[in-house]
Order: C-alpha cells, then structure tokens, then sequence
C-alpha cells in the first residue's frame, strides 16, 4: 500500500516538473529556433564565425535544458510538500487515525491561507475524535444498559415459569418484568427518536395548542418518578400557546423533567418556570442537587455524553441531544446554567407570531 501511494507521490512530482520542464523548453525551442532562423537567412551576420555561432547556441540551448530540468526537479519539491502533507493527514483521518494533525511548518503556517486550512482541518479532526470516543463509550454503555433489562426479565420469568409462588410474589415479580420492560422500550425509542429528529431538515406536523397544559400533562406522566424520591414539582406559569409540533415538543419536556428528577436531591424541589420576553417564550426547569461540571457545559448537549460517568443513574446520552435538536427545528436554542447546587435548562421558543423555522 505504501509503494502504491509511493508511485502516486511520484507521479504527481513528475507532472508538476514536467508542467514547469515543458514550458521551460517550449520557450528554448522558440528561442534558438527564431536565432537559428535569422542566422540562415542572413539576417544575423559574424562573418566567419556563423557555424561558431550556431553552435554555441545550440550548446547554450542544451545546457539550458539540462540545467531547467534539474532547478525543475529540486523547486518543484518544495510547492508540493504542504499537499503532500494535507494528502498523508486525510489519509491518515480516512483510514480512522483521529490523532492526526496537519502542520505545514513554521513559515508556511504563517500565511494566512495555510493558516486556516490547518485550524479547520485540526478542528475537524478533533471533532471526529471526540464523537468516536462517545461513539465507543456509547456502544459500551448501551450494549450493558440493554443487558441488564433483559436478563432480569429472563430471570423473573423463569421464577413465573416454576411456579410455587405467593400472589404477592407473582405480583412483584410481574410488576418487574413490566418495570424492566419499559425500560428496554425507552430506551430503543430515544435511539429511533434521535435518528429521525437528525434527518429532518424542515419542521413538519406543526399547530398551534397550549403550552403549559402539555408540561402539566408531561408533569403527571412522571409522577411515579416524583414520588419515589419525594419531589415536590413546583409550576408557576400561566396560560401560554406555542406553534410547534406537539409530539416532537413533548419529548423536550419528558426528557429535561427527567433529568431533573433524575439529578435532583431526595425530598427536593423541581422547579417549572415559563416567562415571556420580547419575541420569545423562555421555559426553565430546574433542580437542587448535582451539579454539572464547568468543563462539560459545552458538550453535554453532544449525543451519546453522559455527565455521569460512573453510570450509578440510568441513562445512555440521547436525551439532551433530541432536546437540542428538537428546539432547533422549532427556531429556538437551549442553554444550561449550573452552580451552587442548582441547575437550570432553560428553553427558548418563538412565540406564535413569531415562527421562523430552518
């Protein structure tokens, strides 16, 4: 493989050179030939020195040749290396090396060209690195989240299978399954949800409907989650109406409410919040407890992030990306502020009359 790409380095120096060579001895050629024309004719007269003439000419003529072809060969070296460079660093990027970096050296770094051909394409490159590494952390913490469900419903069911169980067990036991059931669902849900909000280009399905009566709604859908760790929910807001699509905007409000529940301390305070500025609807959700770190602000909207990294809560890092993107089809943002053990995911939405989708 590498001889391969060997030849093609060649092949590309050898074209540059012989671009520069041919047009070295075009030039010559109509040179020497115009002189050698005039001297023939008469025009150009030394006496007896015309064969002397020619000659030197020709000698001339070859010498320049020789000596084109070899500055030809060594200059050429030198326009070619940077892409050269950029050739082995895509390369190197292509075949799965996301450590590899691109620098043209000290003084060509310089220009202001190579200079951002460089950022972007050290920009990009970290970029892909990151997203590989949560890629992979992804595949691993999924491919275990998965497998816990299921082995605890094949588990359970095989206790149903013998039998020999008190109702209250049985009870248990199916209320488990279920538990552990809808979990696999969720989970396989968020994955298909993600993949079809990063496809969608344009908002589609979009009304006009109540905006507080969907997180009420969205409230009560999580109360068993509230109540296992004493949560009191905390709305204040009035009445207000959005144009978006409902579907997709509920699963804003399911996700950030469950992070919040998720992350909260026990006996804690979620806190509903919807004000309106301008233009815009700002919703905000927060909670007391963890904390999210300074460093991870900037990435934890990322797909397949997690900020726990001990994976001691349940979750695979999908959620704030549908969120992320889901708000970005509506022609919004999400931003997260975080400190002195509070949290707050705020949400900006245009307001009805003021809808400017991309």
């Amino acid at each position: 493989m590498r001889q391969i790409e060997r030849k093609r380095r060649l092949a590309l120096t050898i074209l540059f050179s012989a671009v520069v060579f041919c047009s070295f001895i075009i030039t010559m050629l109509i040179i020497g030939s115009v002189i050698i024309f005039l001297i023939q004719r008469g025009v150009l007269k030394h006496g007896d020195n015309v064969p002397k003439i020619e000659h030197l000419i020709i000698n001339i003529m070859i010498a320049s040749v020789l000596l084109g072809s070899i500055m030809s060969a060594i200059t050429s070296r030198i326009p070619l290396k940077p892409v050269n460079s950029f050739i082995n660093a895509m390369n190197r990027l292509a075949s799965g090396d996301y450590k590899a970096r691109l620098n043209f050296g000290k003084f060509l770094d310089r220009h202001p060209t190579a200079l951002e051909l460089t950022e972007s394409f050290n920009h990009m490159a970290e970029e892909l690195e990151k997203t590989e590494m949560l890629r992979s952390d992804f595949i691993n913490n999924f491919s275990h989240e998965f497998k816990t469900p299921i082995v605890s419903i094949a588990g359970f069911a095989k206790l149903l299978k013998h039998g020999n169980l008190s109702e209250e067990q049985r009870a248990e036991y199916i209320s488990i399954i279920e538990e552990e059931s809808m979990r696999l669902a969720t989970m396989a849900t968020n994955v298909l949800n993600l993949t079809k909000i990063e496809n969608q280009t344009i908002l589609t399905g979009a009304s006009e409907y109540n905006l507080s009566e969907q997180i009420r709604n969205c409230v009560l859908l999580l109360e068993n989650k509230w109540t296992k760790k004493n949560i009191e929910p905390d709305l204040a807001f009035d009445e207000y109406t959005v144009y978006a699509n409902e579907e997709l905007l509920r699963e804003v409000w399911i996700n950030l409410l469950d992070n919040a529940i998720k992350f909260s301390d026990e006996g804690g305070k979620v806190r509903i919040t919807i004000t309106e500025i301008e233009s815009r609807l700002l919703i905000s959700i927060s909670d007391i407890g963890e904390e999210i770190p300074e460093e991870a602000k900037e990435i934890i909207f990322r797909k397949f992030y997690q900020v726990d990294e001990s994976h001691s809560t349940l979750g695979n890092g999908i959620g704030l990306a549908i969120v992320k993107r889901v708000v970005e089809l509506h022609g919004g943002d999400v931003t997260v502020s975080s400190g002195n053990r509070k949290t707050v995911f705020t949400v900006s939405l245009p307001k009805p009359d003021n809808q400017l989708f991309s």
